[in-house]
């Protein structure tokens, strides 16, 4: 049983102790926040503090809170040569305290609570300064997820790149694509079909043999008719550019 003390009471934390409450093989035996207010809607059985005195012994101490505050949470730990990591794509190990032994426990998924998700299926990231504990993450990975790749930080930064423009950056397109349906009164809703169809299209495709339309066909006249209808539009710079990557991916404009 790997017991668990959870930093944090944000999206990542909530998710990863409902995640560890359903596995056999974890326990999560304490939450800690400074503001105890906010990890109300924890499971009421898990012990919860706010003082960095009071936390429990555990095999593994899991920091996960915003990206700019790991370094002064895992800074204020009063624990010596524990484990000690944090959940961050974007965070180099390196910037934990060196009080504790260090790792990266990282699950590659967008989370809310109103949403429930299915962690088997969550790539779960790890890396760690010492051997035994990089095994440690393995198995605590498993406990949760079919899929635990260990990813240096180097590595791991350019994964969360990626993973920004195509969940944060697409869900900003759906959103332009709202604004404009909105313009005619016309709803979003018309567009959820062909957005499944497009992101079940990946299950099988790579991207590149995915992609389809006006940029990838270099019909010059549709993509006149668009920039037409965006005159007056504050996106019609964003259509413009979002076309010629496309166009120049496919090597359509080294052609005319």
């Amino acid at each position: 049983m790997i017991k668990i003390v959870l930093i944090g009471a944000g999206n990542v934390a909530f998710h990863l102790c409902q995640a560890f409450k359903n596995s056999e093989n974890t326990k999560v035996v304490q939450i800690f926040n400074r503001t105890l207010e906010n990890i109300a809607v924890f499971p009421e059985s898990i012990d919860k503090t706010n003082s960095y005195t009071k936390l429990k012994e555990a095999d593994i101490y899991i920091i996960a809170v915003s990206d700019d505050s790991v370094s002064m949470v895992s800074e204020n730990f009063l624990l010596n040569n524990k484990l000690v990591v944090h959940t961050s794509g974007s965070v180099a190990m390196k910037t934990l305290s060196d009080k504790n032994r260090k790792g990266v426990f990282y699950p590659l998924q967008s989370f809310s609570k109103s949403r429930k998700v299915d962690f088997s299926e969550i790539p779960i990231c790890v890396e760690a300064s010492e051997e035994k504990d990089l095994e440690l993450l393995k198995v605590l990975g498993k406990s949760i997820s079919e899929k635990v790749v260990v990813i240096n930080s180097e590595e791991r930064k350019r994964l969360h790149l990626s993973a920004v423009i195509v969940n944060n950056f697409v869900n900003y397109l759906y959103q332009v694509g709202s604004n404009l349906l909105e313009e005619e009164a016309l709803s979003f809703d018309l567009l959820k079909p062909l957005i499944k169809e497009t992101a079940l299209k990946i299950e099988s495709l790579p991207p590149f043999e995915a992609q389809t339309g006006p940029a990838k066909r270099n019909d010059k006249k549709t993509i006149e008719k668009h920039l037409h209808l965006l005159k007056d539009s504050p996106y019609k710079k964003l259509y413009a550019e979002m076309t010629e990557a496309i166009l120049r991916e496919y090597s359509i404009l080294d052609n005319n």
